[in-house]
């Protein structure tokens, strides 16, 4: 038993027993098209959650209709203490939850907040591919200032994409040029 504590550090195993009480927000990875039933599911079991979406026309032959789809289809963002996992993976769809080496990773607090400051109807978020590379920018002036993102152009208007690296997701706001500066 004194071999298997050798391999960890001091510093971690004074560590793990703070970070298995905190909550902190996981990403949850969601069997398709079941993100809204598994957030339904969190709110019956009063377990914190995060399902940002957004408003998307949809066309058919006979009609048009308004839904309110997954920013990022597929995952759905959890607040719990890391020793009660198990709560959360028993709730029918949920997947598993995002990490490395078998140990789910917290994702960053700001980045959560920032998404719920995004999630405002004239801010008009949308899923946009994750971009690796592009020009990092800053937002200088209005609700999401000192946001950091890439930004894109698209159909001749500026937005600035906001990424979640764990997930490998992100969504794009619609941005004033004269309200970002480049990092």
């Amino acid at each position: 038993m004194a071999t298997m504590h050798a391999t960890f550090s001091q510093e971690s195993l004074i560590d793990e027993p703070i970070a298995r009480d905190e909550p902190r927000w996981y990403a949850a990875y969601i069997c398709a098209n079941h993100e809204k039933r598994v957030a339904h599911q969190f709110t019956q079991q009063s377990i914190e959650h995060f399902l940002p979406l957004f408003e998307a026309v949809r066309r058919w032959k006979d009609r048009r209709k308004r839904l309110q789809l997954p920013l990022f289809p597929g995952y759905l963002f959890v607040r719990f203490a890391l020793r009660d996992r198990l709560n959360i993976l028993q709730v029918p769809s949920v997947v598993r939850l995002v990490g490395f080496n078998g140990r789910p990773t917290p994702v960053e607090d700001h980045q959560i907040e920032t998404l719920q400051e995004t999630l405002t109807p004239q801010l008009k978020v949308r899923p946009h591919p994750y971009l690796a590379v592009g020009k990092k920018v800053r937002i200088i002036r209005g609700p999401l200032q000192g946001t950091d993102g890439v930004l894109v152009r698209r159909k001749s208007v500026w937005r600035v994409v906001l990424s979640i690296n764990l997930i490998v997701r992100a969504a794009s706001v619609e941005v004033e040029a004269d309200d970002i500066e480049v990092i």
